[in-house]
């Protein structure tokens, strides 16, 4: 079984890279949230007993699991009313998996989108 990592590593002659998950999942949000129907990302709270004892993962809405060069990330988002869901949910696929890649040159793995509500407000969510 591969060992689960918080980074993802690059080393050459030079030295080595180590690009954080927090990254990734600025990278993510971003792409997320500049998709057309998207309202908000929708906040998840974990019921891994160890994430519940880091209080900077209690509202994510994006996880991120690397494990050696593989990257998957799974996206909580809130649909505007008026879109079709699975409309939204591709574009917010898409759009993550090709910042991804543009950012840090490795296609995702995975990008799962959840789909957790509708919003009938009109305009973004500000947080």
């Amino acid at each position: 079984m591969a060992e689960t990592r918080d980074y993802i590593s690059y080393t050459d002659e030079d030295g080595s890279v180590n690009i954080s998950d927090e990254v990734l999942i600025v990278i993510a949000g971003n792409a997320a949230a500049e998709t057309e129907g998207v309202h908000a990302l929708y906040p998840t709270y974990s019921h891994d007993i160890g994430e519940l004892l880091n209080k900077k993962t209690l509202t994510r809405s994006i996880k991120v699991v690397v494990e050696e060069q593989d990257v998957s990330l799974d996206v909580f988002i809130i649909v505007d009313v008026g879109f079709s869901v699975n409309a939204v949910a591709v574009a917010v696929q898409k759009a993550v998996s090709e910042a991804i890649e543009s950012s840090i040159g490795l296609k995702p793995t995975a990008v799962n989108i959840h789909v957790c509500g509708i919003s009938l407000k009109k305009g973004k969510k500000n947080d």
